[in-house]
């Protein structure tokens, strides 16, 4: 295939680049580079059956010749990202996807639209099966990042019905592994670079709310089902494994072998109390679930960070 991938240059883009190149088909990345980094794809560029394309999804997109496939993973995935860049992201997610749909249409090419556990918001239903419409604040500052992505979902749903385009919609829950930004902001790389540092671990209100940690390879091999999979509704790809913010940082702080300290600050307006996805649907049609444990999983993605702080 002849493969299109934005946001090819992030964290899990980067990841799927790797992925669909080793099976031998031809990608295509292109990242506006806002929060991407050519670092994560240099090792690709070499090949012919790889280019790169510096370009924003929200302005016009022109590809010559014919795509197979469109992966629409563009967009400013953590709090430090879209708060700094909203109107970017809200753009990204609107125009954004509605260019890649209507390229997607033009080459008569597959379709998949990286969404977001944000979608449920600060849930009232625990787990978050994909039949759970959501707790979102319409107009709070997570808003520009939630509300992006429901829209674009209900986008790519028009196309689907509307123009018959075959497409996918995943819902990915956090995710960690290499190529993760050191100032990303979320929690794994903030706990780990503290950790690694020296510095004192943040731990936002009293560490009671939960996570939920998916390994990237994980993330991409459920994400690569679902892209030949005959399934068009939302589909959550995620770890079930629910761990307090507490938790998470003692983790962090054995395996680093850090001697930091926890302090508590203010938790931040809106953030999800509780967080773990429901993963019955991936399993019955995409039979999918992860196989790497959160430790398993932390050990190279804290090599990795070894690297990037020093």
């Amino acid at each position: 295939m002849r493969i299109l991938i934005t946001g090819g240059a992030g964290f899990i883009g980067s990841h799927l680049c790797d992925m669909l190149h080793s099976e031998g088909h031809r990608v295509i990345c292109m990242d506006n580079l806002i929060s991407g980094s050519t670092d994560n794809i240099a090792h690709l560029c070499d090949s012919e059956r790889f280019g790169f394309v510096q370009h924003d999804v929200s302005k016009h997109i022109n590809i010559e010749g014919e795509l197979d496939y469109i992966l629409h993973f563009a967009c400013p995935a953590s709090p430090v990202d879209y708060l700094k860049y909203p109107i970017q992201t809200m753009k990204v997610d609107s125009l954004g996807t509605l260019n890649t749909l209507g390229l997607a249409k033009a080459k008569g090419a597959k379709y998949m639209q990286a969404s977001t556990s944000e979608v449920y918001g600060d849930p009232t239903v625990h787990p978050q099966p994909e039949s759970y419409w959501g707790n979102v604040n319409p107009i709070g500052p997570r808003s520009v990042y939630d509300e992006a992505k429901r829209f674009s979902e209900a986008l790519v749903m028009a196309y689907h019905y509307t123009h018959n385009i075959d497409t996918h919609i995943v819902r990915i829950f956090n995710t960690h592994g290499p190529r993760m930004r050191v100032n990303d902001g979320r929690v794994v790389p903030a706990f780990i670079s503290q950790a690694l540092t020296g510095k004192d671990i943040t731990v936002f209100g009293d560490g009671k709310q939960t996570r939920s940690f998916c390994y990237i390879e994980d993330e991409i091999l459920g994400i690569r089902k679902l892209m030949d999979s005959n399934y068009h509704l939302p589909v959550n790809i995620g770890n079930p494994s629910e761990f307090s913010i507490l938790e998470f940082a003692d983790i962090v702080l054995e395996l680093t072998h850090s001697e930091s300290k926890i302090i508590h600050e203010p938790l931040p307006v809106d953030d999800p109390k509780q967080r773990k996805p429901d993963i019955t649907l991936a399993k019955k049609i995409l039979k999918w679930e992860p196989k790497v444990n959160l430790r398993e999983g932390l050990e190279p993605t804290i090599e990795y960070f070894c690297e990037m702080v020093q």
